[in-house]
């Protein structure tokens, strides 16, 4: 058997080397001279540094790289209970005993001032049982496509003005939510929809979340409902 044979057979991997060390884990301990006569490339830099300073320069990457996720899960916490609450107040002041012209004011006043909402726009397509509305701009007519699109929503739709919409909103707005607008009942389709507009182009981005707004959709369509239709859709 040649040398580079017998060196091919007695040379040691690193699983190997991996496994050991973990089944001895007192391994450093009984020779910790090894800890400061060990080095290693440094990570953040040129040069070496000794296996035990290796190790701390881990743990603080670690340390650090945990901070900045419990700083943004707690950033995340404090904007969603500032939504929360301002979702709480369209939910007060919907409740409250109003003109069916009061509640779209209140709806369009609520959403523009709390919710950086540029532009806020109402559209029905069923018609009210209640014959002293019928009139309202909310019934104005919306093309088949546009009402036949916002029914197809499984979800509000988020981002950039879509094509199905035409010129519903101002031209200076330049990202929109479309919330569909639907008793809340097994398969029941949307009767209207509610858009915000909003000049800030990230207002309104196509991977937002968008829990908060189906939870205002669900509000603002069931007091529609319990202003406008006496019987059932």
């Amino acid at each position: 058997m040649t040398t580079t044979q017998q060196e091919n057979q007695t040379k040691i991997t690193a699983e190997q080397i991996s496994a050991f060390l973990r089944s001895e884990p007192h391994f450093f301990e009984q020779h910790a001279n090894l800890l400061s006569d060990i080095f290693l490339p440094s990570p953040h830099g040129s040069g070496v540094i000794s296996l035990a300073e290796r190790q701390q320069l881990a743990q603080r990457d670690k340390i650090r790289m945990l901070e900045g996720i419990t700083t943004q899960m707690i950033k995340n916490a404090e904007e969603n209970e500032v939504i929360s609450e301002k979702v709480h107040k369209l939910s007060v002041q919907l409740l409250t005993n109003q003109s069916f012209i009061t509640l779209q004011e209140q709806i369009s006043e609520i959403l523009e001032l709390e919710f950086s909402v540029s532009q806020s726009l109402l559209r029905i397509w069923i018609r009210p049982s209640n014959s002293a509305i019928t009139q309202d701009d909310v019934f104005t007519a919306v093309d088949e496509d546009f009402s036949s699109w916002v029914m197809s929503l499984a979800a509000p739709y988020c981002g950039t003005r879509p094509a199905a919409s035409g010129n519903l909103l101002d031209e200076n707005l330049h990202s929109f939510a479309f919330i569909p607008l639907a008793k809340q009942s097994v398969n029941q389709r949307a009767f209207g929809v509610l858009i915000l507009g909003a000049e800030d182009k990230n207002r309104f981005k196509s991977d937002m979340g968008t829990m908060y707004l189906e939870r205002i959709g669900e509000l603002v369509a069931t007091a529609l409902v319990n202003h406008l239709f006496a019987l059932n859709l």
